[in-house]
């Protein structure tokens, strides 16, 4: 179910600013403050913002968020609120603890989409999930039999635009070719990559893999600093060995 089309049946007034979502959810110690993020009304009435109900057909698990969970394709996860009880429209910035104190990021030092109400000079919400990859095999540090057809595969993702290229390096980032990629699931999709590894020579292998998204935002090679540590998607490095 979209959850637009929730707040269009109740009704949204013209001065609507943000959509408040609490979830049954607690904590552990009693003085944590109470789970409740908001989003932006552009973000909430978003054809792909859903309220999901099921998960492959069949209702959604206790762990998964049951009986109703927030899904936002394209942000990170702390706005998939589990466990769902209670949506609100408020026209003024919501000032929670876990908006206005957690999940933020330095102002300006990420692209992404905004979240103009609950901005400040210093800071703002972390949002959208930025270009990232992940090698699934061979592990860091596997040795590779020498001659032995090897191949490396992962996974790749974005904050909606898709894939569009992902290059490997064998020298540790000096020379690049692109991986071969797998089928297009959607743009919110996660998807996947593989290529050859040359085993025909013993010795380390110093492996990169940067992906490319089709928005033209490409791994970067350094961690951009914030005191949370979000958003660490610089390119991945392994190192193998083929023996």
């Amino acid at each position: 179910m979209r959850l637009r089309d929730v707040l269009h049946k109740c009704g949204v007034q013209a001065d609507a600013l943000e959509v408040v979502l609490d979830g049954a959810d607690g904590a552990l110690l009693p003085q944590t403050p109470d789970f409740q993020k908001s989003l932006p009304m552009e973000r909430a009435l978003d054809e792909n913002t859903l309220i999901a109900f099921e998960m492959n057909g069949r209702p959604l698990p206790h762990f998964n968020g049951a009986p109703a969970r927030l899904i936002v394709p394209g942000w990170t996860a702390t706005y998939w609120v589990k466990h769902l009880t209670d949506i609100r429209v408020q026209p003024e910035r919501f000032d929670g603890f876990w908006m206005k104190g957690a999940y933020r990021i330095p102002t300006g030092a990420f692209p992404g989409a905004r979240f103009a109400s609950q901005e400040t000079p210093e800071t703002t919400p972390i949002t959208q999930i930025l270009v990232n990859s992940l090698v699934t095999a061979p592990a860091p540090d596997a040795r590779l039999t020498r001659n032995r057809p090897a191949e490396l595969t992962g996974w790749a993702w974005d904050g909606g635009t898709g894939i569009a290229a992902v290059d490997i390096s064998t020298d540790g980032g000096l020379n690049w070719r692109a991986a071969a990629l797998g089928k297009d699931l959607g743009r919110f999709a996660w998807r996947g990559f593989h290529a050859a590894l040359d085993t025909s020579r013993p010795g380390p292998l110093a492996v990169a893999v940067r992906a490319t998204s089709r928005g033209g935002e490409r791994q970067p090679e350094k961690l951009t600093p914030n005191p949370a540590g979000y958003h660490d998607n610089k390119i991945l490095s392994l190192a193998l060995e083929v023996a």
